[in-house]
């Protein structure tokens, strides 16, 4: 039995990555992550929006950046265990979507200049690379999609899958000569939901030596609005079970509209916004508030969490391999040292 004391202990030595972290897009709550003591995270730097949009965002955070000593752009992987180090908040900048490199590969090598590290394929909807997650269809991977997981290969950009069709993404591994990722999804046989992703998903990304982010917003735990830690374990215990310690890591997913951060006016204005554009359906996201699991509701809580595991039964070995490693191993072998 671990006690209290021992758990902040292991919290406060371990390598800790937050694989998808939407929250970012408002850049003052870096300072949460900071709090909770996390050493990586992966704000969300582009979507949906056009290659200029996102070369403006990009702007804005390497102006952050640099006027912070407490913050550091990750674009290798020793970067993470220097960012420890010197206890400073590793970045690591992520797209979910890839409709900033639009019909044009060369951006690739743009986006990777300016620090971007891991693309996601698609946003719920068909894009240029193929099927998102609640497309009906399920059409595969396109002509353009197949170029471009090969030339996110060649640049060392962790591919994603999440958000992404059950069949874009089996497609996306066939073709991926790296580790490939859903960076922030949940799983089928533990909740019904088009977000969630199946067995045979989680398999063929662990046969690449990849990994499955698991995800706290509350539609993709289960069907409660008031999620536990305990339901965010459910996630994570099956993956551990089917494919592995070594392929089960935190992609927690907390947003801007989420409760507490966003008052009920600015989270339904946003939600309906994200309807609007088709994003979101009705039947996947239901309507705000949307509290992540009590005890882990923002990223200042999450100590928490690893008290839990260690509570729930994972050794502090393993501990360290969700909370930060596995996700520092599949960085090491895209990125390289």
């Amino acid at each position: 039995m671990q006690t209290a004391t021992a758990a902040a202990e292991l919290h406060r030595e371990t390598i800790v990555i937050d694989g998808t972290c939407p929250l970012l897009r408002r850049k003052e709550f870096v300072d949460w992550y900071i709090e909770g003591g996390v050493t990586a995270c992966a704000p969300t730097v582009g979507s949906t929006a056009s290659a200029e949009e996102t070369l403006r965002n990009l702007g804005s955070w390497h102006r952050l950046i640099a006027a912070r000593k407490d913050l550091l752009l990750v674009q290798h992987a020793e970067e993470i265990t220097t960012a420890k180090k010197e206890g400073k908040l590793g970045l690591v900048f992520h797209f979910q979507g890839a409709d900033p490199i639009e019909n044009d590969l060369d951006l690739v090598e743009a986006f990777h200049a300016l620090g971007v590290r891991m693309v996601q394929l698609a946003y719920n909807i068909r894009n240029r690379v193929g099927d998102g997650c609640e497309e009906a269809g399920n059409a595969g991977l396109s002509r353009f999609g197949r170029d471009l997981v090969q030339r996110l290969n060649e640049t060392r950009i962790i591919v994603d899958g999440s958000h992404t069709g059950e069949r874009t993404t089996l497609e996306a591994i066939e073709a991926s000569t790296r580790p490939f990722v859903f960076s922030h999804a949940n799983v089928q046989a533990v909740h019904q939901c088009p977000r969630n992703i199946s067995d045979t998903q989680i398999k063929a990304a662990a046969a690449t030596g990849g990994l499955i982010g698991i995800n706290g917003f509350p539609a993709f735990l289960g069907t409660s609005p008031n999620p536990t830690i305990d339901d965010f374990l459910r996630h994570l215990d099956h993956v551990v079970e089917l494919v592995g310690i070594d392929h089960a890591a935190l992609g927690i997913d907390y947003y801007e509209g989420m409760h507490p951060v966003a008052d009920e006016a600015e989270a339904k204005k946003m939600y309906q916004q994200q309807l609007a554009a088709r994003r979101w359906s009705a039947e996947v996201y239901p309507p705000p508030p949307h509290r992540y699991p009590e005890g882990m509701a923002t990223p200042k809580e999450l100590p928490n969490l690893t008290a839990k595991l260690l509570s729930h039964g994972y050794s502090p070995a393993e501990t360290r391999k969700i909370l930060g490693e596995n996700w520092l191993r599949v960085m090491r072998a895209v990125w390289g040292a």
